[in-house]
Parts: C-alpha cells; sequence; structure tokens
C-alpha cells in the first residue's frame, strides 16, 4: 500500500509540473507570435506607411538652408516657419524608393504669398520637386523639366490657394511618368521617356525627400509613403 501510494504521489507531480509548463507555453505564445504581427506595423490596408507620427520630426532634419526660419511640431503638424528664404525639412530616415511609389501629405500655408508646399523627390536616378504656390503665390508646376522650372515648363499653371486651408497633395511615379493630384483633381502628368528631370540649385539639399517653403509659414501632416 505504501509503494502504492508513492506511485500515486509521483504521477500526480508529474501532471502537475507537465500542466505548469503546458500553461507557460501558453502564456508565452502571444509573445512569441508578436514580432510577425509587428512586421506589417505603420502600413495600412492600401500599403501607405506614415512618415511623421505627428508627435516629433524622428526621421526628419530641418534643412540647412541660407536664412531659413524655425521648424517645430505644434498639435500634430510640422511648421515650417517664415524665414528670409527657404525653410524646410528633409528626410534622414531609412532609404526610400525611387520609383513605383506614391507619397502623400497635406499642406497649409498659414501666412505669406509665396510656395507653402515645395516637395523633392527621387525620380529614378534624379529628383524633382512640386511646387505649390510659388512666383508670387499661385504657380503649380515641376521644376526643373529639360531645364525649365515649374514657371516655365508645359507643367506650370496657375492655381489659387487660401491661407489657412488644408490641400491634400499626393505625387505619384512610375518609370513611364510623374502624376500628381491636388485633392481629388489631377493636376500633372509627366511623361518621363525623352525628358530630363532635375531639381533647382536651391532646394540640392532637400534630397532625397524634402518639404519646403518660400518666405512663407506653412503647414504640414499626415506624410506617407507607399510601393506600387
Amino acid at each position: 500500500m505504501m509503494i502504492f501510494s508513492v506511485r500515486r504521489a509521483w504521477c500526480a507531480f508529474v501532471v502537475a509540473c507537465s500542466l505548469v509548463v503546458l500553461a507557460g507555453s501558453l502564456a508565452a505564445t502571444p509573445q512569441t507570435a508578436k514580432p510577425a504581427a509587428n512586421a506589417a506595423v505603420n502600413a495600412d490596408a492600401q500599403g501607405w506607411q506614415p512618415l511623421f507620427d505627428g508627435k516629433t520630426l524622428t526621421n526628419w532634419a530641418p534643412t540647412k538652408f541660407t536664412a531659413e526660419g524655425p521648424v517645430t511640431v505644434e498639435d500634430g503638424r510640422i511648421i515650417l516657419s517664415t524665414g528670409r528664404s527657404i525653410t524646410g525639412i528633409t528626410w534622414a530616415g531609412p532609404e526610400l524608393p525611387k520609383t513605383n511609389y506614391e507619397l502623400a501629405l497635406q499642406a497649409m500655408r498659414v501666412e505669406g504669398s509665396d510656395f507653402f508646399a515645395g516637395i523633392t523627390f527621387p525620380v529614378a536616378d534624379s529628383f524633382c520637386s512640386l511646387i505649390l504656390g510659388g512666383w508670387g503665390g499661385s504657380v503649380v508646376g515641376l521644376s526643373s523639366i529639360n531645364g525649365m522650372d515649374a514657371s516655365e515648363n508645359d507643367t506650370s499653371q496657375s492655381i489659387t490657394f487660401e491661407n489657412g486651408r488644408w490641400y491634400n497633395v499626393r505625387i505619384r511615379v512610375t518609370p513611364e511618368k510623374i502624376e500628381s493630384w491636388l485633392d481629388d483633381r489631377q493636376i500633372i502628368t509627366q511623361e518621363l521617356k525623352g525628358n530630363k528631370v532635375d531639381i533647382r540649385l536651391e532646394v540640392e539639399l532637400s534630397k532625397p525627400l524634402g518639404i519646403a517653403s518660400w518666405k512663407t509659414k506653412a503647414a504640414l501632416r499626415d506624410i506617407r509613403l507607399r510601393r506600387l
């Protein structure tokens, strides 16, 4: 009887240990799966990845132009304060795609009368800039195409912008063309074959990706990118 009791006690001990191990394994399962779940963090259902966290300039740096204004983050917005020339931010994070991607953001001219969003972006082995509200406040276009800036080439157009209003901007780059939208309206389609794409010297420091304003206070938010 004593031997039987010892055996029963031993079996109970083994079962209890197994249950403890099993419980520990079950408790650890969510933590083990967590890295896999985080693999797609920061990307929404459409593949958009935020480039601005709404709180800090993480992965961005104020561009060291000459006589630029301060750059701050306030109420979920990046503020480009009015400078005596260009004020802007330049991407300082991980490498971004050079083609087959879309870039989107919201921009506002807070004060001033010139461009509030000069967006410099990669185009294959070169770069280009979309200018919104330049040359006195209304010129829109790409700088530069075949050596001609946004006020001179075929993408040049005039759009009236309101101070204090958010504008939705989207740029698409593929091997065939550059396209851009303002709110829901497509404003630019520029074929790349047979055309030279470049930037003006003034925004050289905005490469590889930068957003700038000229003697104008601007606000930026919801900066996103997705691969096509």
